[in-house]
């Protein structure tokens, strides 16, 4: 179907006043984009008998304090919340470290790399001899990064997901609290369209370059995001990783999560898979729905 010709406007007070009208059981509202204005719509579905499924990473990163009271609405009136997709795609990266955290299994730390996208752009320039730009300018081109790369490129994707895993370890941090390592320098952020920054993309060239021959010839480069419990601190950084590391022999687009517990201490629990995709999403947003629909009932 084509949706821009065939969709309507809606009110989110219409749908519920048809659900109420039908006298529907058991609704689901399923968010599926990245809207930060939609998220508004979230309690007043719940209070009238919604669940929420979402792959939508912003109610999960807004303040704590909303984050505090969405669960309390939840709890209030009996609904449920599942997000697996918010983190990894396909990947039961939250179900696993809530499983964890739940049954009193201390997670220590975990690290990865958590963007498929930047994972496909540093396997390329890692293990080939090409311009960074022209890598970039590939990914974007096939379709894997944001129509404007800075979206991945500033690492704030990634501080979001590892914002929403530190809170499901019961964190109270905020989206702020999040030390971010940009890969867009400041003189192409800022003001700079999207087509002088296409322009000028063979600026990133000669950084990345260096931090490619300043490394030992057995490492790669990987953008990562780490939360150290230990240590209360939460990053996203370029680091240099041992070719034979889990990080170090990543491929294409996928995506890999480290967890260190007591129980893995020294060898991580390590999740990897596809870690973008909207087939990969689609099949795990209705996962949540097929996991919703046993539980009621």
């Amino acid at each position: 179907m084509d949706f821009d010709a065939f969709s309507e406007p809606y009110k989110i007070e219409a749908i519920i006043a048809y659900f109420k009208r039908i006298n529907a059981r058991n609704c689901i509202a399923i968010d599926d984009t990245a809207s930060t204005e939609f998220v508004a719509n979230y309690i007043p579905l719940i209070q009238n008998g919604f669940h929420i499924i979402s792959a939508n990473k912003v109610a999960n990163t807004l303040s704590f304090e909303f984050y505090e009271t969405l669960r309390g609405e939840l709890i209030k009136n009996n609904k449920k919340f599942l997000y697996e997709t918010n983190v990894g795609a396909g990947l039961p990266i939250i179900e696993t470290v809530k499983s964890l955290h739940q049954s009193g299994e201390a997670i220590t730390k975990i690290r990865g790399v958590f963007s498929g996208s930047l994972s496909y752009i540093f396997n390329r320039f890692s293990e080939e001899d090409v311009l960074f730009s022209s890598v970039l300018t590939s990914a974007t081109n096939a379709g894997l990064t944001e129509p404007d790369p800075r979206d991945d490129l500033s690492g704030k994707d990634v501080a979001r997901k590892l914002l929403i895993l530190a809170r499901e370890l019961g964190f109270k941090n905020e989206l702020c609290h999040v030390k971010i390592e940009s890969l867009v320098p400041k003189q192409l952020n800022g003001k700079t369209t999207l087509p002088q920054f296409n322009a000028r993309v063979h600026e990133l060239n000669t950084v990345y370059k260096t931090s490619k021959d300043a490394q030992n010839s057995d490492c790669v480069l990987r953008y990562i995001g780490e939360l150290d419990s230990v240590k209360n601190t939460l990053e996203v950084k370029l680091v240099s990783e041992p070719k034979t590391s889990s990080l170090g022999q990543l491929k294409g687009t996928d995506t890999l999560f480290e967890l260190y517990t007591e129980s893995y201490v020294n060898q991580p629990l390590v999740i990897q898979g596809a870690g973008a995709g909207k087939a990969v999403t689609a099949r795990a947003v209705l996962s949540d729905v097929l996991k919703l629909a046993a539980q009621l009932h």
